[in-house]
């Protein structure tokens, strides 16, 4: 090595490390995209899973998460339109949530093919209902046999068309955002009303659009979701 390399090797020593992580950088980045595009299934998705915050929401509308649709398992021992636990890695179809991290708002719908649809409060799972073929990639979820939401008083499951629902409280939903609390006594939602103020509603009386106005119209985590598009069903 003459004095001239000599004199420009220290030099060139950092322009190499910084090539390499530039590099590394490219290589990582490749990495997440191809996850994201593979649908982040398999036990990757459970390892990032087990890390993300409590409250984070993924907003990838148009498609299903991985871990939003639950086929029936007859080794359950549970009649197949019956109400289910919800898995603790199961995403929510709407926002990408994890609904066993919020057992008192969590809902969920059965098809008649005996898949089942977790959400993380009876708002999103309205939204759904609307119009699942937006958050299924246009295939839509099948026939609806059974609706459930969670007894904010603490009763468990109730049949959706059953419960009683309080529009208008105080009560932040799991999205920080103003929900839909459930209750399978119309005397426990009075309750519930009176002292945090809102509506009593039947199941019947709620749709799609006091969905939307408590979704898309209020902020939640820092953004927005997409509202529909002009003219969008649902």
């Amino acid at each position: 090595m003459d004095a001239g390399t000599r004199a420009n090797a220290p030099a060139a020593t950092p322009f190499r490390r910084l090539g390499m992580l530039a590099a590394g950088l490219l290589l990582l980045g490749g990495a997440i995209y191809g996850w994201h595009a593979a649908g982040a299934a398999g036990p990757a998705a459970d390892r990032l899973a087990e890390v993300l915050a409590e409250d984070i929401c993924i907003v990838r509308p148009g498609a299903p998460f991985p871990g939003a649709v639950h086929p029936y398992d007859p080794a359950s021992g549970l009649q197949m339109l019956a109400a289910r636990p919800v898995p603790a890695l199961a995403r929510c179809a709407v926002c990408g949530m994890y609904p066993a991290r919020h057992p008192q708002w969590a809902a969920q719908v059965i098809v008649a093919s005996g898949d089942a649809w977790f959400f993380d409060s009876p708002v999103d799972m309205l939204l759904f209902i609307a119009d699942s073929s937006r958050f299924t990639n246009g295939q839509g979820a099948g026939e609806i046999a059974a609706r459930y939401v969670t007894d904010y008083a603490g009763g468990g499951w109730v049949p959706a068309a059953q419960a009683w629902f309080v529009h208008g409280s105080t009560a932040k939903g799991p999205m920080r955002g103003p929900d839909l609390p459930a209750f399978a006594k119309r005397k426990d939602a009075e309750t519930f009303a009176r002292a945090r103020g809102g509506e009593v509603f039947a199941f019947d009386a709620l749709d799609v659009q006091i969905a939307e106005l408590l979704r898309y119209g209020h902020g939640h985590h820092g953004h927005s979701m997409p509202a529909p598009a002009a003219g969008e069903a649902g």
